[in-house]
């Protein structure tokens, strides 16, 4: 289960919509600092990624479907080494019984 957020969506939001906008661009160090949250909190180059301005990440979209297909990738692969296990034991005996 996530922890509790501690600051409310509005004012990440916010927070991040400040920063975008602001010309000169500040440093993320002294908005949060200005804004009394946590750097970590405002996410900033994540909004960024999911308005497309940034190619170093994925979307967070994206990067949900991925966690849901590493998960899935990882359940099939546990199924084939079962199936694997069961298709060497069968065969081998399946070997025995023609000797």
């Amino acid at each position: 289960m996530a922890a509790p957020r501690k600051y409310p969506d509005e004012l990440r939001a916010r927070a991040v919509r400040l920063y975008r906008e602001s010309d000169p661009k500040p440093t993320i160090r002294k908005l949060v600092q200005q804004l009394g949250v946590h750097h970590e909190e405002l996410r900033i180059r994540q909004a960024e990624a999911d308005a497309g301005e940034r190619a170093d990440r994925p979307p967070t979209d994206m990067a949900a479907e991925n966690r849901q297909l590493r998960k899935k990738v990882a359940e099939l692969e546990r199924v084939n080494a079962v199936l694997r296990s069961a298709r060497a034991y069968f065969a081998s005996e399946l070997d025995q019984t023609r000797r």
